[in-house]
């Protein structure tokens, strides 16, 4: 196995085997033991044989079997007569996958991932493709044919835009099959048939289908971009700070310019405000020239000549740290020594085209190009940073074989002019938080390790002299320049630009800041908010809007309806609130009165105070589910927690009933056991002695809109529940006939008066 993926990556056959290639042998080891699991399954079973026979691949001739030969099967082509365990044939576009795999120009991680996701799916025959399912989620009523406009529309909700390079492809196809269309065509009333919109989808269908399964990093992208376009326009009013004059060109900047632009690491794009208008990278350029020579060179090797350390001094202080060497690579010392190692061994132009494609590859293929003007003008300002060169020469700071310092200050200077926008940079800052995966295209532009180490440097020394304060109140990575551009990572999650020219006094774009620290204030972005007891009252994007309350309601529910009294309990200290219904209206105290669980209604009515007059959709208490399935011990409890609710305003017009009916109710309860000392919400024990049943004599309560006669009682049995041995219904009919009216020494007979209790025992 590992000979055959020496010989199809074209690489000397001894070396050291990276991290993919062993992911690739371990994949193809899993497939080619499936397969062997397979054939042995298949050489036992007659019918599965002339099944697959018949299935012969299209780039192979049939052959025809003698009968002392074994059906020739593409997967069985070489195996021996008694060697089921054989060497699988691979296609040409098996070899093509693998070989992707091992050059690295593809994300290794999303390859594996989609390798499992099929592996997992291989036995599922489902009848409809995705494309199918598509097509019918956005099939047009009465007609056979589907709307490719709704669906890029849901898609641009979703953040995914029509220049999206994944959706580059259907865009494409879908133009194709309009021969009419022209520069000012609107996608959104376009049309096409089952086979054209499936056509159209297929190369993009594994992005369509993420996006349409809501599976994207961020769910509720209204909702996220709302709330950041609301502290977007907060931060515009901030006025604060100057232009940079020391660079002409930069001098000449609009002040009132604020734009901004999220890309995340599934590719959701936001812009808002300036988002459009170039500007130069500046010190922004040092985070990545640091990142890519890393990449090209290796960390070790790079901070042989440049140290890691937070320097404390001014950005272009000349100086260097204990060993002789520039404090870090974000400040201009540590920055002109790191441009200098870029391919120090071509000649400058091919120098800057490496530096320049390796950039367009960062943002995607989207906007960097170059400003001259920006260039010449910094030139012509930088004797600051020549006496920099010439003092780290002196001291030996330079690596071997470097071109004359002026030609390295002018590349270092040229990528400092190098032009962008927020839309371009936002890209870029995603594939850092990407781990150096682009997140339009897949490739892999930075390795694992310089990503880890550029952002880590940007965490200590992104910001200036605002460093320290910018990790303490922000907690993120972030790199700002002179331009007035910031970039700003969320690991794992997104990348951010902001623009505005006017600078504080550090340096740092004063809008910038500020937009950074409300940021901080709304989201748990802070790399230290996933404390265990951080604030919870920041709002998680990683998490669908109303999620979290989904998820308490099921919780709570489902652990009532199964006696789950720990998760009750445990919901309790965590400060929920336990009043919260379904949508049937029905609360925790409704399910576990349903189910009989004593020790959960106790504990919801005694410790949590939860509201028992609650009605769901259909007007029911606890109290009446409770008695609708003759749970004697849950109808005690919530009957002592309260008085009856008396529904519709009805007035009990005889006391004597009413209060008979509730000294039954009060000596029926008396008999149940009493509770446990220290019952609160702490106890250790879950309340088992709670959920048994206590069987006492039977006796029902009148109801609202039920007679006297209609009381059953058990009959030849008094009920030992009445003092006097009298019955419920003796009691009851006593108390009628003494209340009765007399009309001349001659009782008058009423219609017995109804008493609103309850009527869902009585039938």
């Amino acid at each position: 196995m590992r000979n055959f993926l020496t010989s199809i990556s074209e690489e000397p056959a001894v070396r050291k085997r990276s991290r993919s290639e062993v992911l690739s042998e371990t994949a193809l080891d899993f497939a080619h033991l499936t397969r062997n699991c397979a054939c042995s399954f298949l050489m036992s079973a007659p019918s599965a044989q002339s099944v697959l026979t018949s299935d012969v691949s299209r780039d192979s001739p049939r052959r025809s079997s003698t009968p002392d030969m074994e059906p020739e099967l593409p997967m069985f082509r070489n195996a021996k007569k008694h060697d089921r365990c054989f060497r699988p044939v691979h296609s040409e576009r098996t070899l093509n996958t693998i070989g992707e795999i091992l050059d690295r120009k593809r994300s290794v991680a999303r390859i594996m991932s989609q390798t499992a996701d099929g592996l997992n799916h291989s036995f599922e025959f489902k009848k409809c493709s995705p494309e199918d399912v598509v097509y019918d989620l956005f099939k047009v009523p009465g007609k056979d044919e589907a709307s490719i406009g709704r669906l890029v529309s849901v898609l641009r909700s979703l953040g995914l835009r029509e220049d999206d390079p994944r959706l580059i492809a259907t865009m494409e196809k879908i133009k194709e099959y309009d021969h009419n269309m022209n520069d000012d065509y609107d996608v959104k009333r376009y049309r096409l048939p089952r086979e054209q919109f499936k056509e159209c989808i297929h190369p993009s269908i594994s992005l369509i289908s993420q996006a349409l399964r809501n599976e994207l990093i961020i769910p509720s992208w209204k909702e996220f971009t709302d709330k950041i376009a609301e502290i977007f326009e907060d931060c515009r009013s901030c006025t604060d700070g100057n232009v940079a004059t020391y660079i002409p060109q930069l001098a000449r900047q609009d002040p009132n310019r604020w734009g901004m632009s999220v890309c995340t690491i599934d590719g959701q794009r936001f812009s808002i405000g300036d988002a459009k208008i170039p500007f130069c990278f500046q010190s922004v350029s040092k985070a990545f020239n640091y990142a890519i020579v890393s990449s090209d060179l290796g960390s070790d090797y790079v901070h042989q000549f440049v140290g890691h350390e937070p320097s404390g001094r001014l950005f272009n202080e000349i100086c260097l740290d204990a060993n002789g060497k520039p404090h870090n690579p974000m400040i201009n010392a540590g920055a002109i020594v790191v441009t200098s190692l870029l391919k120090n061994g071509l000649c400058m132009a091919d120098r800057y085209d490496f530096a320049f494609n390796e950039y367009k590859k960062l943002s995607g293929g989207d906007y960097v190009g170059f400003n001259n003007a920006t260039f010449l003008s910094e030139r012509e300002t930088a004797s600051r940073n020549f006496a920099l060169a010439f003092f780290m020469k002196e001291n030996k700071c330079f690596p071997p074989g470097i071109q004359h310092l002026r030609e390295e200050l002018d590349l270092y200077f040229q990528l400092c002019s190098l032009e962008t926008h927020c839309d371009s940079a936002a890209v870029m800052a995603a594939t850092l938080a990407n781990g150096g995966v682009c997140p339009l295209t897949g490739d892999v532009c930075i390795d694992s390790r310089p990503c880890r180490d550029v952002l880590s440097l940007m965490y200590s020394c992104g910001m200036y002299d605002y460093s320290g304060q910018f990790a303490f109140h922000v907690g993120l990575p972030a790199k700002s320049g002179v331009s007035g551009n910031m970039i700003i990572v969320i690991p794992n999650l997104m990348g951010i630009c902001l623009w505005s020219p006017p600078l504080d006094k550090l340096g740092n774009t004063c809008r910038g800041v500020k937009f950074c620290q409300k940021l901080i204030e709304t989201f748990n972005f802070h790399n230290y908010d996933s404390l265990l007891h951080a604030d919870s009252q920041k709002i998680d994007p990683r998490r669908a809007m109303g999620s979290r309350e989904t998820d308490l309601v099921v919780s709570l529910l489902f652990a009532c309806k199964n006696g789950d009294f720990e998760t009750v309990r445990r919901l309790y200290i965590q400060g929920e609130n336990l009043n919260v219904v379904d949508y049937d209206g029905r609360t925790a105290l409704h399910l576990a009165a349903c189910e009989g669980h004593a020790n959960i209604v106790k504990f919801l009515l005694q410790t949590c105070n939860v509201d028992h007059s609650i009605q769901d959709r259909w007007g029911r208490t606890a109290l009446d589910d409770a008695r609708l399935f003759h749970h004697h011990a849950c109808t005690s409890l919530l009957l002592r927690a309260g008085k009856p609710v008396h529904h519709g305003g009805s007035k009990v017009k005889n006391k004597a009933i009413y209060d008979a009916a509730n000294a039954a109710t009060e000596v029926a309860s008396s008999t149940s056991e009493e509770e446990p000392q220290g019952c609160g919400v702490m106890m250790l024990g879950s309340g088992e002695e709670d959920c048994e049943e206590v069987h006492k004599p039977s006796f029902h309560l009148p109801s609202l809109h039920s007679s006297s006669e209609d009381v059953k009682t058990p009959q030849n049995d008094a009920n030992p529940l009445i003092p006097n041995g009298e019955t419920v219904e003796e009691l009851l009919r006593n108390a009628q006939l003494n209340d009765k009216p007399k009309e001349n020494g001659v009782r008058r007979e009423q219609s017995p008066t109804h008493v609103q209790f309850d009527h869902s025992t009585h039938k």
